[in-house]
């Protein structure tokens, strides 16, 4: 049995149905995620250490905005939350975005790795986000692809060094010594 009939089998869930539902979720195509239990401890350092590092980055633009898990509506069968965005736009006051944020970043766990690295990093090329950066937590890593005409391109990947993140508006230069130095 193919994919197609036995997604054609299955319920296709709506944003308004999203919406009624109690702990974390993420609906893609219409399908039910649920999110990994809590985040660890070193998962959520990792994503506060980086929120940090692009916020103290991006201090002095006007245009550029940081943001920890926050819902991005797609469409009204898609949305997800990446572990932190980069957004060129203001979205203070908002419910979730709905625009592309130029930046994002996903924090790997056990269960949620190989839905954030085959399934949602295609959603995120689709939708253009221009850099996307898989951090690995386990043993300390860090992917960074840049969308280009074909997909994403492996631009960077390692333990150590920087990494300009050249946005819309502005530059971000992330530290990756600083940052597994702060969970020491």
């Amino acid at each position: 049995m193919g994919f197609a009939l036995l997604k054609k089998n299955l319920p296709n869930y709506t944003y308004a149905d999203y919406c009624q539902w109690e702990g974390r979720w993420e609906l893609i195509d219409g399908i039910p995620y649920a999110m990994s239990p809590l985040p660890t401890g070193k998962h959520q350092w990792v994503s506060f250490a980086l929120a940090s590092q692009f916020h103290e980055q991006l201090s002095s633009c006007k245009k550029c905005e940081v943001s920890l898990p926050m819902d991005w509506k797609i469409g009204e069968n898609t949305v997800l939350q990446p572990d932190l965005f980069v957004a060129c736009f203001d979205f203070k006051n908002k419910k979730y975005i709905t625009q592309t944020p130029v930046l994002v970043v996903e924090v790997l766990s056990p269960s949620n790795s190989t839905k954030d690295m085959e399934v949602k990093s295609k959603i995120y090329a689709h939708q253009g986000v221009k850099y996307y950066l898989i951090v690995e937590p386990k043993n300390d890593t860090y992917k960074i692809y840049k969308l280009n005409t074909n997909g994403y391109k492996l631009v960077k990947s390692g333990h150590k060094g920087n990494y300009m993140f050249e946005l819309d508006f502005c530059k971000a230069e992330i530290d990756f010594d600083a940052l597994w130095a702060s969970l020491d």
